[in-house]
């Protein structure tokens, strides 16, 4: 799960865990595709459709204490564990950083780095851990996860969504580079209709996790229906 709609003071939990993702673009036949990844069913997260990613190893701070530097390395090492490419960091922008509500058991505090290639990149995964991989245009990944085809987890989706609001990787490239990195630190809630709600910075109901408040919006209603994402407080 996703944490509980309930209040929770991080003291009483577990740290979030660091890690990074890449979130990989590329242009073909005139449109942006990101790279995704299907989870092995019996795994942390399994069954989800993720970007390549994952924590951050004592290895990937090589002599640095700075953790944004570790966070790049950790993306780069995990994308040649989980997709055989090694794409390089020069370029990575930080544009959001996303923290779950604090749980029982593990959870991430994840880095989320965009960046694209022009390369023929042959992805290879492992067949294990990693089950499949697309290339996907970020609308239709959009569509096919809500017409139930494929399962991700809010910090996936909004990022899809983000992403779908651009015509081309430049344009995507472009404007998030200009933009202040995002950052996400997760409030769960629940409305009339007993749906969970992921809240975030800017909804009314956040500071309360208090779902069923009225005013500015920022969040995701994850509906048996689909997900449903209210954004007034805050431009995509």
């Amino acid at each position: 799960g996703y944490g509980t709609a309930e209040r929770q003071e991080s003291s009483d939990f577990p740290p979030a865990i660091p890690a990074a993702t890449v979130v990989l673009l590329r242009q073909n036949h005139g449109e942006p595709e990101v790279l995704m990844l299907h989870k092995n069913q019996d795994i942390d997260f399994g069954g989800l459709w993720v970007f390549p990613g994952g924590r951050i190893d004592n290895d990937d701070f090589n002599g640095t204490s700075d953790l944004n530097i570790a966070a790049r390395n950790a993306a780069v090492r995990e994308t040649i564990e989980e997709a055989g490419i090694e794409i390089p960091s020069d370029d990575f922008i930080w544009f959001s950083h996303w923290t779950p509500p604090p749980r029982e058991g593990r959870r991430y505090a994840t880095w989320f780095f965009l960046t694209s290639t022009e390369d023929e990149h042959e992805i290879r995964v492992d067949g294990q851990e990693i089950q499949n991989h697309q290339w996907i245009n970020p609308r239709q990944a959009l569509e096919r996860h809500s017409s139930g085809e494929i399962d991700v987890v809010p910090p996936t989706w909004v990022t899809l969504y983000t992403l779908a609001q651009f015509a081309s990787v430049e344009e995507t490239l472009t404007t998030l580079k200009s933009r202040a990195t995002r950052t996400y630190e997760t409030h769960l809630g629940k409305d009339a209709d007993g749906a969970r709600i992921t809240m975030w910075a800017g909804d009314s109901g956040y500071e309360d996790w208090d779902a069923t408040q009225s005013g500015e919006t920022h969040r995701l209603i994850m509906s048996p229906t689909g997900f449903n994402f209210q954004h007034s407080a805050v431009e995509y």
